[in-house]
């Protein structure tokens, strides 16, 4: 929040807010900046104003987090899911192990093999798409929580700056 210190009057903070486009926070300063500078000429109470800007700043914060959030369901499918189809596999290849022992009636290494290496492919891919999903899901989480801590402190800073500017 050391941006709202370097910046004294909300237009020089949305010019900055332009200039970063991919931002969450500058998009919620944007927008909500833009919504301020249609209402704050007309003949609203102040009351008004100030319940009008907070509904606009939740509205766009909610945005902001909903696409952030959005990105997230796969890698929580892939961390869940993808262990199990590994261990499918697993399952697949004992099984196939065990019916070349059954067919053949010998257990060699040469018939046993086949169906041990391809439970083990399995289970390491399975493995290599689970854990990396994982941990992204939760640096994505740990992430989007900071954000969402921050777009409610450039909230309540732009509600204090409505408020010593224009009320």
């Amino acid at each position: 929040m050391e941006f709202f210190d370097r910046h004294t009057s909300m237009e020089q903070i949305n010019r900055h807010a332009i200039a970063a486009n991919d931002n969450p926070l500058a998009n919620v300063y944007r927008t909500s900046y833009a919504e301020l500078e249609k209402i704050r000429d007309g003949s609203s109470a102040k009351s008004d104003v100030l319940t009008t800007i907070q509904r606009l700043i939740m509205r766009n914060k909610q945005r902001e987090l909903s696409l952030l959030e959005s990105r997230i369901p796969f890698l929580a499918t892939t961390g869940s899911a993808a262990p199990f189809i590994g261990l499918f596999g697993t399952v697949w290849g004992i099984m196939n192990s065990f019916l070349n022992i059954g067919s053949t009636g010998a257990t060699s290494l040469a018939v046993v093999a086949p169906g041990i290496a391809e439970a083990l492919i399995a289970t390491a891919i399975g493995l290599f798409a689970a854990i990396p999903a994982v941990i992204g899901y939760n640096y994505c989480v740990s992430k989007i929580r900071r954000i969402s801590q921050d777009l409610d402190a450039v909230a309540n800073e732009f509600m204090n700056m409505v408020q010593r500017n224009y009320l």
